[in-house]
């Protein structure tokens, strides 16, 4: 339980001429994107949590792979969470763009600090699953500064205090701003079970994993 989410002879900023960037099929890609990112918004609504998207967030610094892998959790508590949407990008030329463009629309999810009970991720590796599994027993898997870039995310969820509306540059709870005009939500606690993620990158700052155990199966999470 990760983001993110944005000369001479009159080149734009991109590199390209103004007749290659405003062509009317560029145009179309670019209008068909944002469409769909200020679509999200109004219909993505899971357990109760509000799936907040929209362009220019990004949850991660490095380029994705762009293969997702599942988390699973009993449950995860946590304190100082923020929530808003963005864009992944892919390595150029990943094998994994297909007609993406090598982006991914994701909602990044910040906590401060979090605890998660019986921790499964599995990625496909075409045949056969990577599998860890982690906080099986009595110790909980602890991670701080933890940031999930998300495709799919269900559960029951509750808040403490939560904000919802927030422009993503004014987040406060777990120390991590989106970008100015991004809709975003926080709260001082979060507590999701049954938790079920879709993620493209997770990063942690710490990530603690009592009775770690890797293995191959046929099976994911």
């Amino acid at each position: 339980m990760a983001s993110s989410v944005g000369t001479t002879s009159e080149t734009n900023e991109s590199g390209s001429t103004p007749e290659a960037s405003d062509s009317p099929a560029r145009r179309g890609r670019v209008r068909g994107r944002r469409a769909a990112i200020m679509a999200v918004p109004a219909v993505a609504l899971t357990a109760g949590l509000a799936i907040l998207t929209a362009e220019g967030a990004l949850g991660v610094q490095f380029a994705i792979s762009g293969m997702p892998f599942t988390v699973t959790a009993e449950s995860l508590d946590g304190t100082g969470f923020e929530q808003f949407g963005g864009l992944d990008n892919m390595a150029d030329n990943s094998p994994n763009a297909g007609d993406t463009g090598g982006q991914v629309l994701v909602v990044t999810s910040a906590i401060k600090s979090a605890t998660l009970t019986k921790l499964c991720q599995s990625v496909d590796l075409g045949g056969t699953n990577l599998l860890i599994k982690a906080g099986q027993g009595d110790k909980k898997v602890e991670a701080t500064d933890l940031t999930t870039d998300s495709t799919e995310l269900t559960g029951n969820a509750s808040f403490g205090n939560i904000e919802i509306g927030n422009d993503a540059s004014t987040l406060t709870k777990a120390g991590v701003k989106g970008p100015i005009g991004v809709f975003s939500q926080q709260a001082d606690t979060v507590h999701i079970g049954d938790l079920r993620q879709t993620n493209y990158a997770t990063t942690a700052a710490v990530f603690k994993l009592p009775g770690l155990k890797l293995s191959f199966s046929s099976k994911g999470c």
